[in-house]
């Protein structure tokens, strides 16, 4: 059978459609150094797959995905050498999702954040509940938004309303996202699966090597500012990693109070 031995994510194949659920729902699908690894395997695993035409990507329970895993990051602010690894996969992961050969549409099923929108946002087609929040958080534990969220937001809304999002780490809802760009389509709960499976088979239905290729040719834009922005971004993110801004803002979530930066 195919994609076997997987811990934290499912699998669910309707035709030519794949669905990949992140399983981590009392974490809210939160991306540790488990789940980094099984996407890239998944998405390593889906080339050359012609039988499987579009991938849906969402994930299990209330939450697409928190993004970092928070009580992981309590634990390696000091451990340089766990962390230049799990930002190297995080690049691997958003080149698979730029270069996988079938549609990706995200259902986002609740909040995406921080790295967790990173995925979502990188996927060809995004349709949301309409009760999701989409969030690029770094800020808000003093980091560099170095994961992706710097090349894919500007792509989408513009460098204006970009940094106003990344700048402050305020969230968005989905209506707004919607309104803006920065998804495509916005439904209620109840019309969510239908809407992206929906779509799903529609894409699934075009052309093969049409649909593919031009997904391969827009795509060229998006990997141009990766190769530019993100060597850059995680570089200034890890220097920000070893700050005394990060740790005073994981002190604060220990502590339950607002941080209280220096610029250190």
């Amino acid at each position: 059978m195919e994609f076997q031995g997987f811990e934290t994510l499912l699998f669910e194949r309707k035709d030519n459609v794949l669905t990949i659920t992140m399983n981590n729902p009392a974490k809210l699908n939160a991306v540790g150094p488990s789940m980094h690894v099984e996407l890239v395997r998944a998405f390593r695993e889906l080339e050359g797959r012609h039988d499987i035409d579009v991938v849906v990507l969402t994930g299990a329970g209330k939450a697409f995905s928190a993004g970092g895993e928070i009580a992981h990051n309590l634990t390696v602010h000091d451990d340089q050498h766990r962390v230049v690894p799990e930002i190297s996969q995080a690049k691997h992961i958003v080149l698979k999702l730029l270069d996988c050969e079938q549609l990706l549409v995200a259902r986002i099923n609740g909040d995406a954040i921080g790295f967790g929108a990173t995925l979502a946002l990188f996927c060809d087609i995004t349709i949301a509940v309409d009760t999701a929040r989409i969030a690029d958080a770094h800020l808000k534990v003093g980091l560099v938004a170095g994961d992706g969220g710097a090349i894919v937001w500007p792509q989408l809304i513009g460098y204006a309303r970009a940094k106003q999002y990344l700048l402050t780490g305020d969230p968005i809802g989905a209506v707004e996202a919607e309104r803006i760009g920065l998804v495509n389509a916005v439904v209620p709960d109840d019309a969510l699966d239908d809407a992206a499976f929906a779509f799903a088979q529609r894409l699934a239905a075009g052309a093969p090597l049409a649909v593919r290729y031009t997904k391969l040719a827009v795509n060229k834009l998006l990997k141009d500012a990766l190769n530019t922005t993100f060597d850059a971004a995680t570089a200034l993110e890890l220097v920000t990693f070893k700050s005394d801004d990060h740790a005073e803002a994981l002190a604060a979530i220990r502590e339950r109070r607002s941080p209280d930066f220096k610029g250190q």
